[in-house]
C-alpha cells in the first residue's frame, strides 16, 4: 500500500532547473510562463518544505501583504482518512510560512456539504488544533455570520447562468481578498483528480453545488473565471505526503508519496499534479477548458516545474473508478435517470440521495474498508505525525 519514487535529473522540459522567467530585479516574472514548486518532503522538515515550496513558487510576486489572505482547507470527510482532506501539517506550514514572509492577515475559510459536517470535519482532521494552536481566525461560509451576495460574472459562463437563473450566488467575504487554496493529490470519480480548481468548488458555490454534477467540468472552469474576478491573488499548496488513488475523495487506496506542490497558476498546479499521477493533463476536461480559455496552462510541457524533476514520474493511479453510490449517481447525472435529474436532486427527495451517500460511506465502506486502511497508515511516519497533533 505505501509506495515512494525516486526522481532521476532534470530535462530540458521539466527538469528541476531555476525557469528563465526567474523574478528579476523588480520582484516581478520576466514572462508569463506558469511556474509550479515540486518539492520533496519528510515528516522532520515538513513546515519549513511548506515555506520552500511557497518560496520556489513566487507566492511574494502573487499575494499582496497588505490584503487579507483566506486559506482554503479541503474537507472531503468529515472522518480523517489519508490524503482525502487538508493534512494538518498542510495548513500549519502554510500558516507559519506566509506568517514568516510577512503575510499577518490571515483567516481560515472551511465550508460544509450536504453530507459533510465542516465543524466535525476541521475536529477530527485537527485542522482546529493547527488553528488554536496558531491562533488563527477561521470562518464556516455556510453558517452566520457569513452571507452569500449575488455576484454577475464578467466573464462568459459556460454553465453557472443556466444552472442558477435566479443569480449566482458567493460568500460576501470572498471579494476583494487573497485566497491560498489547500489541496491534496488525489483522483475522483466525476473529475478524474481533484485539485486547486475542485477546491473552490466547495467554497466558492453553495449548499445547492450539487445541481452542477452533471457539468462539473465546465463548472470548474466558471468558478475559476469568477475566482480571478474577485480575488486579488490566487495561490495554491497542494499536500502530496498522502496520495489518493481510486475512487476518490473518500474511498480511495492512500499511498505515501512525499510531496509538496506550489504555484499561482491554478490550472497549471492540477495540471503537473495529474502528470505525476500518470494521467494526460489535457485528456482532463476541466484542465483542457481550462488552458482553451486562457485561464491558466495546462500544457505541462509549457510549464516552468522549479524545485524537483517530474519528467520520468508516473506513479500509474488508475483512471474514474467507482463506488456503489458514485454509479448512482452517474446513473442520474450521465445515464438512464437523467430525465428525473430535477426531481430525485431538486425536491424533497434529495434527502434520499444524502441518506444513501452517508449509510455507505460512513456506515459500509468506513467499516469495511476505510478504518483497516487507516489503521495501517497510523503505523507510518504520517501517521504519527498526525496523531501528534
Amino acid at each position: 500500500m505505501q509506495s515512494s519514487d525516486s526522481l532521476s535529473q532534470p530535462d530540458a522540459v521539466t527538469g528541476a532547473v531555476q525557469p528563465a522567467d526567474a523574478p528579476g530585479p523588480s520582484g516581478q516574472p520576466s514572462s508569463q510562463r506558469a511556474v509550479v514548486s515540486v518539492v520533496a518532503t519528510r515528516p522532520e522538515t515538513v513546515l519549513e518544505d511548506y515555506q520552500s515550496a511557497m518560496q520556489l513558487a513566487g507566492v511574494a510576486q502573487h499575494l499582496a501583504l497588505e490584503i487579507e489572505t483566506l486559506l482554503k482547507i479541503n474537507i472531503s470527510w468529515q472522518h480523517w482518512y489519508p490524503g482525502c482532506s487538508t493534512a494538518p501539517w498542510q495548513l500549519e506550514g502554510v500558516i507559519n510560512g506566509l506568517r514568516n514572509l510577512g503575510y499577518t492577515n490571515l483567516t481560515g475559510a472551511h465550508n460544509g456539504t450536504v453530507v459533510v459536517d465542516s465543524y466535525e470535519g476541521e475536529l477530527n482532521n485537527k485542522h482546529k488544533a493547527v488553528q488554536d494552536k496558531l491562533d488563527l481566525p477561521t470562518v464556516h461560509l455556510d453558517t452566520p455570520p457569513n452571507r452569500w451576495v449575488e455576484y454577475k460574472p464578467k466573464a462568459k459562463m459556460l454553465v453557472l447562468d443556466d444552472i442558477f437563473p435566479e443569480g449566482i450566488q458567493i460568500p460576501e467575504t470572498f471579494s476583494g481578498t487573497n485566497i491560498v487554496h489547500l489541496p491534496t493529490m488525489k483522483t475522483h470519480v466525476f473529475t478524474t483528480m481533484t485539485g486547486a480548481m475542485k477546491n473552490a468548488f466547495g467554497g466558492l458555490l453553495h449548499r445547492k453545488r450539487h445541481w452542477t454534477h452533471s457539468v462539473i467540468h465546465e463548472t470548474l472552469v466558471d468558478l475559476l473565471a469568477i475566482q480571478q474576478e474577485i480575488h486579488n491573488g490566487i495561490f495554491a499548496v497542494m499536500d502530496g505526503t498522502f496520495a489518493g488513488d481510486g475512487p476518490g475523495p473518500r474511498a480511495m487506496r492512500w499511498h505515501i508519496k512525499d510531496r509538496i506542490l506550489a504555484s499561482a497558476d491554478q490550472v497549471a498546479i492540477d495540471a503537473v499534479a495529474a502528470k505525476m499521477m500518470g494521467f494526460d493533463p489535457m485528456s482532463i476536461k476541466f484542465i483542457r477548458l481550462a488552458h482553451e480559455r486562457g485561464l491558466g496552462c495546462g500544457d505541462v510541457s509549457k510549464i516552468d516545474v522549479v524545485g524537483e524533476d517530474i519528467s520520468q514520474v508516473n506513479w500509474q493511479f488508475s483512471g474514474v473508478e467507482n463506488t456503489f453510490a458514485s454509479r448512482g449517481q452517474k446513473l442520474i447525472y450521465w445515464g438512464p435517470l437523467k430525465p428525473v435529474e430535477k426531481l430525485l436532486l431538486r425536491s424533497p427527495l434529495v434527502s434520499l440521495s444524502y441518506l444513501a451517500s452517508n449509510l455507505y460511506h460512513n456506515g459500509y465502506w468506513l467499516k469495511t474498508h476505510g478504518r483497516r486502511r487507516i489503521a495501517a497508515a497510523m503505523k507510518t511516519e504520517w501517521g504519527r505525525l498526525f496523531e501528534s497533533y
